[in-house]
């Protein structure tokens, strides 16, 4: 049987899903084509705000990786654009002048960027939010200016100022509403989020509209309707978006906000089907996942010729967090005529959560703070639940079994569980059913549920319990360290220990890995493994680091090197800094800057001058690229300010140095503040110290990253002997308990403060880890600090350039 020809405009996630959609119901009736106009496979476009802050890269953020698409006999023209389609003919025309033709058309053209019509908007320096083209200029402009204005507050426009933010640029948001994200949030909600993000660093110009952009060539501020002024070298534009539908104009195809669609995504020109931020159903251009693909769902089983009811449109939710706050809203969540708000808020913190009803039934929602609720009350909305007989301020507490017990057990089979990549309850079910699936991760492989954000894994192994009844087995609910085995850490750990096993390769034979020289997410993982279980005997294998560990810097976009010495609690000398001016000079560095950890970074230091910079530094790394302690960071202390109470830059330094090369499952940041005024962010660091009269106040789990949480109060000492004993054996647990490469703000999250607590109240278990990790630390050595009197380091590192 010939095969159909099936085009694909837009290469996108909505796109992309409607492909998948139809190789599940069948492989062999399409030869499939795709465009994509971007120079990349398939991404999760929801994920570039964790691109541009910093902990992530494009590759992790890939759907569908190039291979994907050779292994479906996929044909991927990517930077290539339709420009044209004859419908008459039934062929496309591409910028680059190829001609393909089609059977079956799907235009997934997806949405453009809206930029502002203002003098201006074309300088240097204003850009979008949408593509990784976008994301690569706003990471080039942070390393090269300070002052940064996201024009729009809704979601992508704080995604774009908290990654800004993270990459220590001066930015401020400026909104045309009154409350941000308007369009999510009511105005409780919306002012919460602003003091929220404030505490952060963000800053705020509401009810601002922007009448110009000025400079010369290059964006020097903004100017508003009120004729003040801000100064700004970065403009992002995030005031929204609008569908892609020029294609579709142009080839006469019905056309209003976006490309009307039928209840089978049919566009007005037989053959041709349209899904996605592009299309427009009944009046509706959705913008959300769950949405489009749905319509991929409807669209493919419509094309391969399975019987389908259509699309009937969709209730809106949006389950996120903001720069670390939970947010959640759905259906109509504004009081109005008719309605009526029932209203929960906790000031001290700063929890809100709102129910609008109308005639009895719940028709939307806001939560702010804690969105645990939100897949029940979605529930409740889509099911327009009858709540006549229950008490109205019960709907916002926990479930319990006047709500009938499960929510999953409630939940139709066309449900959405996994809201990131569009997956059903049903769809679940039949991947247990039929693909004989038994675990979060092999649903996740199987259905991309809990894929992305994984906040639906709880859901999803509340699927898995109710469909497997007496047959599901808790013990395999767990996460293995990588793909290549299914044993999950501390399964890995424990046959280390009871196995006596030495060495990544004998760990990958004895335990039966898949692969036979493992991955790059497992061979640093046994590394690192190996090396807490036997600190003393074991040999660190430089190969299995990442990258800039063997280099001793971090690598950069250019292929060049940053270099950080050490600096113990951020005090330098005048003997250093001309030594680092020396070295600067004669190796041409291009960039010195001052990093937030209070060091001194060399930036654009070529791979061949490392091993010399270094030997010519004479100076310990500070280990700007290790998992292990990155900086104590210091406020000047009793010595120096007329509000210390107690002596900083001593602890700070005497934990350095104790500490430092020290290998930890994750980087590891400390700060040391004098006083409550805490100069030296001591609450978002993984450990925090806060002088107080008489003592110190210690913090832990604190992250200023991507997921930002401030840090809870483990103890109060004191004396400084007795904050050492307890960060050494804070430090040795987190070592021996969390999995490689989670933060202690995870990890503490998981385990729970109460729990770290009551370990370390047992003062002989405190004893005992600080005896392990003195172990530790007794093996280690920085390789810089004996450089000149050390062939052997010296060689390894010429060895590592020579080898990259």
């Amino acid at each position: 049987m010939n095969k159909k020809k099936l085009v694909l405009v837009g290469n996108g996630m909505a796109g992309v899903r409607a492909i998948e959609e139809i190789l599940k119901v069948s492989k062999d009736l399409f030869e499939i084509t795709i465009f994509g106009s971007e120079p990349h496979p398939n991404y999760n476009r929801i994920l570039l705000s964790k691109v541009l802050q910093g902990d992530t890269k494009v590759k992790d953020i890939t759907l569908n990786d190039w291979e994907w698409y050779t292994e479906n006999n996929i044909q991927l023209f990517a930077s290539e654009t339709v420009i044209k389609i004859d419908s008459e003919r039934k062929v496309v025309v591409t910028d680059l002048g190829r001609i393909e033709p089609y059977d079956e058309l799907i235009i997934a053209s997806g949405s453009i960027p809206f930029i502002l019509p203002i003098p201006g908007a074309d300088k240097k320096g204003v850009t979008a939010f949408r593509d990784i083209k976008d994301t690569e200029v706003m990471l080039d402009n942070s390393k090269k200016y300070k002052k940064a204005a996201v024009i729009g507050g809704g979601l992508l426009g704080l995604e774009a100022a908290r990654g800004l933010l993270n990459l220590g640029m001066d930015v401020s948001v400026i909104h045309l509403a009154p409350y941000l994200m308007e369009r999510q949030l009511d105005p409780q909600a919306g002012k919460l989020l602003k003091r929220e993000l404030e505490q952060q660093g963000m800053k705020f110009l509401l009810g601002k509209q922007t009448r110009e952009i000025f400079g010369n060539d290059r964006v020097e501020g903004l100017r508003f309707s009120d004729g003040t002024l801000l100064d700004a070298d970065l403009v992002v534009m995030a005031v929204g978006i609008k569908p892609n539908v020029e294609l579709a104009k142009e080839t006469d195809i019905a056309v209003n906000r976006g490309i009307v669609v039928n209840e089978y995504l049919q566009t007005s020109i037989p053959n041709i089907y349209s899904v996605g931020e592009c299309a427009e159903h009944n009046g509706t251009v959705y913008g959300l996942v769950a949405p489009l693909y749905e319509q991929g769902r409807v669209l493919a089983k419509h094309i391969c010729g399975l019987g389908t009811t259509g699309y009937q449109g969709s209730v809106l939710s949006t389950q996120l967090k903001v720069s670390g706050v939970d947010v959640f809203s759905a259906g109509d969540f504004m009081e109005g005529e008719g309605k009526e708000a029932i209203k929960v808020f906790d000031g001290n913190d700063s929890i809100y959560k709102k129910i609008v009803l109308k005639d009895n039934r719940i028709v939307g929602a806001v939560l702010f703070g804690d969105s645990s609720d939100g897949n029940r009350l979605f529930s409740m909305i889509q099911k327009q639940a009858d709540v006549s007989f229950t008490t109205k301020v019960s709907l916002l507490q926990p479930l319990n079994d006047d709500f009938g017990g499960s929510l999953v057990a409630s939940m139709s089979e066309e449900e959405i569980i996994c809201g990131c990549n569009g997956v059903s309850k049903g769809a679940i079910i039949q991947a247990i059913q039929n693909q004989g699936c038994s675990s979060v991760d092999e649903i996740k492989a199987c259905t991309s549920a809990s894929r992305s954000c994984g906040g639906c894994k709880p859901l999803v192994a509340e699927v898995l319990k109710l469909t497997l009844g007496s047959e599901f087995d808790s013990t395999v609910q767990k996460e293995a360290i990588c793909s290549c085995t299914h044993l999950a850490r501390d399964e890995v750990v424990e046959e280390i220990k009871t196995k006596g096993l030495t060495h990544i390769k004998e760990v990958m034979n004895v335990l039966g890995w898949s692969t036979e020289e493992g991955c790059s997410k497992c061979r640093p993982a046994l590394n690192y493994y190996l090396g807490m279980v036997h600190p003393i005997d074991y040999q660190d294998e430089k190969e299995s680091r990442f990258v800039n560990e063997r280099m001793h810097a971090n690598i950069q976009k250019d292929g060049t090197y940053s270099v950080v010495p050490r600096m113990y609690g951020g005090v330098t000398n005048a003997q250093d800094l001309r030594r680092i001016a020396d070295v600067v000079d004669k190796y041409e560095i291009p960039m010195v800057k001052l990093t937030g950890g209070q060091r001194i970074d060399l930036l654009g230091v070529k791979k061949e001058d490392l091993p010399k910079v270094w030997t010519d530094l004479d100076m310990p790394s500070g280990s700007a690229y290790g998992k292990s302690l990155r900086t104590v960071k210091t406020c000047v202390g009793d010595q120096f300010c007329r509000f210390g109470t107690q002596d900083s830059l001593g602890l700070g330094i005497d934990l350095e140095k104790k500490f430092e090369g020290l290998q930890t499952p994750h980087k590891v940041k400390m700060a040391v503040s004098a006083c409550p005024r805490s100069c030296a962010e001591s609450g978002f660091k993984d450990i925090g110290f806060i002088g107080i009269d008489g003592g110190w106040e210690l913090y832990v789990g604190g992250n200023g990253g991507t997921h930002v949480r401030g840090g809870d109060l483990l103890y109060t000492v004191k004396t400084s002997e007795e904050a050492m004993e307890i960060t050494g054996a804070y430090l040795q647990y987190y070592r021996e308990t969390a999995n490689y490469l989670e933060r202690t703000s995870a990890w503490i999250e998981r385990i729970g403060l109460a729990h770290v607590r009551s370990v370390l109240d047992d003062h002989q278990k405190r004893k005992q880890l600080n005896t392990r990790i003195n172990d530790a630390l007794s093996v280690v050595r920085d390789p810089w600090k004996t450089i000149t009197e050390d062939a052997k380091i010296k060689k390894e590192l010429f060895e590592s350039v020579v080898k990259s």
